[in-house]
């Protein structure tokens, strides 16, 4: 639709009521003046009416200050009125709403012709085309209460014609305009290609140097180091390789942090799945980050440090293209390790056995687990399953189910877990009652491992706490080494350095006062239950003042954090200063 300028042509109007408004017809102070119809004024008045059509510029307001004036020509109204837009007529705002379809329809059925139009209430009506010298501007549609008359058709003809003559110069400025605007659009965008092809000529270069370094990197075998030096050098920013948990492979560049923050598990998945939810590059924090993932697995993380936010689409381009190196790079040495995977026992087997640190922790990156941290025995057993393939994977779920991160295998009878995290005391069993249906089930939990030399110490303890479970009132549930207490001791396999961890946990604290002052804590201890607790007895033997003993106990009581009055502290403390002295031979 043919749009309307800000300058209103009914705001003009009252500017030329002196010309143009003067009431039809009115009598002038002469000597009886013949009768005058409204066509006797319309020269002047049409006059005044072209030059305000002439000096408009918008083809909507001719339209509207045609219709505002069309009764100068005689006795008419105008009903509508109709600008040719985009090959269609476009009714004007000022039409009326009444007897507006029937006239839309009218007009279009004349297809560019002048003809009669049928307006109730209205004897004689008429469209009569807006034609300029090259085409169809418009309609105007005018009625009339009578016939015209010659004299008044022949100037409401006129004024039809000086309408469709502005419409022709104001189309033509139109176009004007808009050919000066696409000549102004056409040299901006012969600019733009100009400058884009010096862009794309500069860019091809860049490509192809990042093409030719890459692969020359490919070709020496440099690995990640030569990748992140590589990229330092293609984009001026420090380079980096971390591996899938967060762990620091390579970097080039100033500002390593030293010592590399150790990472946080929970922080590196979520930012694993943050940039794997995206494409190409992220930046999180001062990082712009890609993942490693040839054929959609991760396997690292390749990342700029751009505290200054200065990277551009070539930073981001040799990014890419580097880590498609790294990726190759790292596929490589996941096939090695797959490789010595199958020449070898399963992990799990060999951690219980006992195996080289180097090798474990390589194999463990390629099964996907971080063996860096502190991990934990479990061996799971239940009643009414074989320890087959089926209630390995069970196990599997359950544990995945409970929110542990954990490597397995099975034994004959049981299934063996090595988690990176201690277990809920419920969790792993409900989750196997939920999997299994029934709740006859063991699961034994060893003490913290450290070192991966313990494992096998810790598998020991884990099917210790499984068997004490087994043959305890309650035989199903989960039980902790590290919670036996005595029964640590007791089970079969005991040996020397179970036995000093006992004592060490119950009297250490003891042991090392008795060290630094030179006292006889651990000794007093022992006297006092080999005395069957009896204070007169006990203060005979060590030959020392009833007091002098209760100050003694109290302070036992101070250092060791154990309560005497307590049955199991008590048990626990007795047979710990039995071992203390018969087994591992009292002090010293």
């Amino acid at each position: 639709m043919v749009g309307s300028r800000a300058r209103n042509p009914y705001r003009r109007r009252s500017d030329r009521e002196g010309s143009l408004a003067r009431p039809w017809g009115a009598a002038r102070k002469e000597p009886r003046p013949p009768a005058r119809t409204p066509a006797d004024h319309a020269p002047p008045e049409l006059m005044a009416l072209s030059r305000a059509l002439f000096d408009t510029p918008d083809e909507g307001e001719i339209l509207r200050l045609a219709m505002d004036y069309i009764a100068a020509a005689g006795p008419y109204s105008a009903e509508a009125g109709y600008l040719k837009g985009d090959g269609d007529l476009v009714p004007s705002p000022r039409n009326g709403e009444i007897h507006a379809s029937a006239v839309d329809c009218r007009v279009r059925e004349l297809a560019g012709r002048d003809g009669p139009v049928a307006v109730p209430g209205r004897p004689w009506g008429r469209a009569l085309g807006l034609r300029g010298l090259e085409r169809l501007h418009g309609y105007l549609v005018v009625s009339s209460r009578s016939r015209p008359t010659e004299t008044e058709y022949s100037l409401l003809v006129t004024l039809v014609r000086h309408t469709a003559a502005a419409l022709s110069v104001a189309s033509a400025h139109r176009r004007q305009r808009e050919d000066a605007l696409e000549l102004h659009r056409l040299r901006e965008e012969r600019t733009a290609l100009q400058r884009q092809l010096i862009s794309v000529t500069a860019e091809l270069g860049y490509q192809r140097a990042v093409h030719t370094l890459m692969a020359d990197v490919a070709a020496s075998g440099g690995g990640e180091e030569a990748i992140t030096r590589a990229l330092h050098r293609l984009t001026g920013l420090p380079a980096l390789v971390e591996d899938r948990f967060g762990r620091l492979r390579s970097w080039t560049g100033p500002g390593r942090p030293d010592p590399y923050p150790e990472p946080d598990p929970v922080r590196q998945g979520e930012m694993l799945h943050a940039v794997a939810r995206e494409v190409g590059p992220v930046r999180i924090k001062d990082r712009l980050i890609t993942l490693v993932r040839p054929h959609g697995e991760i396997l690292g993380v390749l990342a700029l440090v751009d505290a200054r936010d200065e990277a551009d689409e070539h930073t981001v381009f040799a990014l890419e293209h580097a880590a498609t190196s790294l990726a190759l790079e790292l596929a490589h040495l996941r096939n090695l390790a797959k490789m010595e995977l199958r020449l070898h026992r399963e992990l799990v087997d060999d951690l219980l056995a006992g195996t080289d640190e180097a090798s474990a922790y390589a194999r463990s990156e390629a099964v996907g687990h971080d063996l860096h941290r502190s991990h934990y025995v479990v061996v799971v057993q239940w009643s009414n399953r074989t320890a087959d393939e089926s209630f390995a994977q069970t196990v599997e779920r359950a544990a995945s189910a409970a929110g542990m991160r954990s490597l397995l295998t099975r034994r004959s009878d049981h299934v063996v877990l090595v988690a990176d995290d201690r277990p809920h005391a419920r969790a792993l069993y409900e989750a196997l009652a939920r999997e299994t249906g029934t709740r006859s089930g063991t699961i034994g939990v060893s003490a913290r491992c450290d070192s991966l030399a313990d494992i096998p110490h810790r598998y020991e303890e884990a099917q210790r706490a499984l068997e004490v479970r087994r043959h305890s009132r309650e035989r199903y549930g989960t039980t902790f080494f590290d919670e036996l207490g005595l029964y640590r001791i007791l089970g079969p396999g005991s040996d020397y350095r179970e036995l000093e961890t006992f004592v060490h946990e119950w009297l250490g604290q003891l042991i090392d006062y008795d060290s630094r002052h030179h006292a006889a804590m651990v000794e007093t201890l022992s006297r006092y239950f080999d005395c069957g607790g009896n204070y007169d007895e006990t203060a005979e033997s060590l030959a020392i003042h009833r007091s002098t003993l209760r100050y003694r106990l109290q302070r036992i009581r101070d250092i060791s954090g154990h309560d005497l009055a307590n049955v199991e502290d008590r048990l626990n403390l007795q047979v710990a200063t039995r071992v203390w002295k018969i087994v591992l031979g009292g002090p010293g």
